[in-house]
């Protein structure tokens, strides 16, 4: 089966959670066929397409590695292609000039409201004569949708969905300014791109019924659809900021991994089997259209993070740190060289308990920026007493006389220590915390003990005051 997808956002703003979902299962559904999966921006609204909000949605595709087939496709690019399709159903009779004044319309809008029907054109200009145009005012281009019968719909996720005919009203395929409407270049588009099922989300399932007609009066095959559920809030609403409604790059600030939330995307509203964590080689294999849930599926930050937390674990050490790295970009005073050389030392013990990139790099900021004595947070303050600072000078000495700094023999230096002292080992790993890192929460006291080095734990050690 020949297959082409397309992602056809439109650049007015970021790249919201929803469309990055509905870009993956476009792109997953082409390569399972060994198809084609396109982009096209849909920039034909001069006045809020932006040439930030086109970068932003691209670097968030490439970011999430669902790069593209062939060149990035501009709608705007394309109004001749439009415009020649109008005037074809012009010419065939299964369109129409309508020279309704903007009153004229308000009238009928007020007069459907009033009756309840969705239909709020009348079509007067249907089969009126052109000639008794009035000359004070420029048409607009309507398409002659049936009259009467049902049209079905065989969605691919839905089922079989039909509505009555005389509820399709004849909707506007060329503006006033000669301009394509979004309904009809849509249409035009994806005929021209040879696309063979849209995938997208419900609530453009209404469209489909006017755009199917649009198929037909072009003599045009209509593609497959599929339309999925909405993303909803973990309290079932619909999602907004608040739920994690953001910006595909908003996630990559936070110190999400693209693996992680493609991954997580996937199990919005798919599933295979019991299977939750799925490579991206298995996604290919797997994934299949009437895999997809029929109902809303639930955003779940706690889950999200899971997810991450796994990705981040599997992640190679060298690529991890480049990635931590980026953080530090904002910090003048961070030396990077010596940052990597100690976040590799410490790299194992920030797996075990950080959930995202950003909070890694937050728990090993004090790698390269000492704490300032002393300390801020009053109960770290309270764990550097006169008898834990006399502790911790003794404690220096001993750990200086160490051969090897490694892992293994810090830690029996230190437990010795306390033993060799009388006191409890918390005694020692307290107060020394937070001398070396200003908190009473850190990786393990004893991988922060060798990722710091002989030196500066010297030096630390020294300054507290």
């Amino acid at each position: 089966m020949n297959v082409v997808t397309r992602f056809a956002p439109s650049p007015t703003g970021y790249l919201h959670i929803g469309g990055a979902r509905t870009a993956l299962f476009n792109w997953l559904f082409a390569r399972h066929h060994g198809g084609q999966y396109k982009l096209r921006i849909e920039d034909t609204d001069a006045k809020r397409s932006t040439k930030p909000a086109i970068n932003a949605i691209i670097d968030s595709l490439t970011w999430l590695g669902l790069e593209n087939d062939g060149e990035t496709i501009f709608q705007s690019s394309r109004r001749n292609l439009h415009v020649a399709a109008a005037e074809k159903l012009l010419a065939e009779n299964k369109a129409y000039r309508c020279y309704c004044s903007s009153e004229e319309l308000s009238e009928m809008r007020t007069k459907a409201r009033a009756s309840r029907t969705t239909n709020s054109y009348d079509r007067r200009w249907r089969d009126r004569d052109p000639a008794d145009h009035p000359s004070d005012i420029s048409p607009v281009v309507r398409i002659k949708m049936p009259l009467g019968g049902v049209t079905t719909i065989n969605d691919k996720v839905q089922g079989a969905v039909s509505v009555n005919n005389e509820e399709l009203d004849d909707f506007i395929l060329l503006r006033s300014d000669g301009t394509p409407t979004y309904m009809h270049s849509v249409v035009v588009d994806d005929h021209d791109m040879e696309v063979t099922h849209i995938i997208r989300g419900d609530d453009h399932l209404n469209n489909a019924f006017r755009q199917y007609h649009l198929y037909q009066a072009l003599n045009w095959k209509p593609p497959e659809y599929a339309h999925i559920p909405l993303i909803h809030g973990q309290d079932g609403q619909k999602l907004s900021k608040r739920h994690g409604a953001l910006g595909v790059e908003a996630y990559k600030e936070m110190g999400y991994l693209p693996e992680a939330v493609r991954n997580y995307l996937l199990r919005l509203g798919w599933s295979h089997k019991d299977h939750e964590l799925i490579s991206t080689k298995n996604a290919i294999a797997w994934f299949k259209l009437s895999s997809i849930n029929k109902g809303p599926s639930r955003f779940d930050f706690d889950r999200l993070d899971s997810v991450n937390k796994h990705y981040i674990s599997e992640c190679e050490d060298e690529k991890l740190v480049q990635l931590i790295i980026e953080f530090a970009r904002g910090h003048k005073d961070i030396d990077e060289k010596l940052f990597v050389e100690r976040l590799l030392l410490l790299l194992p013990a920030l797996k075990k308990r950080a959930k995202n990139l950003k909070e890694m790099f937050n728990d090993a900021l004090f790698l390269v920026i000492p704490p300032a004595y002393p300390v801020k947070d009053k109960k770290a303050a309270n764990c550097l007493g006169p008898d834990s600072k006399k502790l911790l000078r003794s404690l220096s000495l001993t750990l200086n006389e160490i051969e090897d700094w490694d892992l293994d023999r810090t830690e029996k230096c230190v437990r010795s220590f306390a033993e060799a002292h009388g006191v409890k080992l918390a005694d020692v790993a307290k107060p020394l915390r937070v001398a070396l890192t200003g908190s009473l929460a850190s990786p393990g006291i004893f991988e922060v003990v060798v990722a710091l080095g002989r030196e500066e734990v010297a030096s630390r050690l020294k300054n507290v005051k």
